[in-house]
């Protein structure tokens, strides 16, 4: 699928409970009258601060930086992690004689805490936050073909 294509569908923040493990209540922030994100959108949701518990914590990320048809970066303003920054890259790139699109996702975090956090880290974020992205992942191919 096109560049184009595939960043149409990240940029529209609706898409976002296509593409998580589970879809989660969302009141995104827009940018534009055309519905799609850019600098300054806010994205909030919320997630399961233990899978085997019902609560539920607000997430706020904020849009920080945005080119079309290349990337878009994000950072928590209201979240569970000390730090959170998660930069969405898009580019172009030919397998096998078919041109198709290259989604990477560089994620640098703080799950602050000191010690604690790093055992949290360790048994449960890391393993979640793979998780997530492996299900992303299928679903992108599924969704975009």
């Amino acid at each position: 699928m096109p560049v184009e294509k595939v960043f149409l569908f990240f940029a529209n923040p609706n898409n976002l409970p296509r593409i998580k493990l589970a879809a989660p209540p969302m009141r995104p922030g827009i940018a534009n009258r055309d519905g799609l994100a850019g600098v300054s959108s806010e994205i909030v949701t919320s997630f399961r601060l233990f899978p085997f518990l019902p609560l539920r914590a607000q997430w706020i990320a904020l849009i920080t930086e945005f080119e079309w048809n290349h990337h878009f970066a994000d950072i928590q303003k209201k979240g569970p992690f000390k730090r959170f920054r998660h930069r969405h890259e898009m580019s172009a790139e030919m397998r096998d004689g078919v041109t198709g699109t290259v989604v990477r996702d560089n994620i640098e975090y703080d799950a602050g805490f000191g010690v604690l956090g790093d055992v949290a880290n360790k048994l449960f974020i890391a393993p979640s936050l793979r998780k997530t992205f492996e299900y992303r992942q299928k679903m992108l191919e599924k969704l975009l073909g």
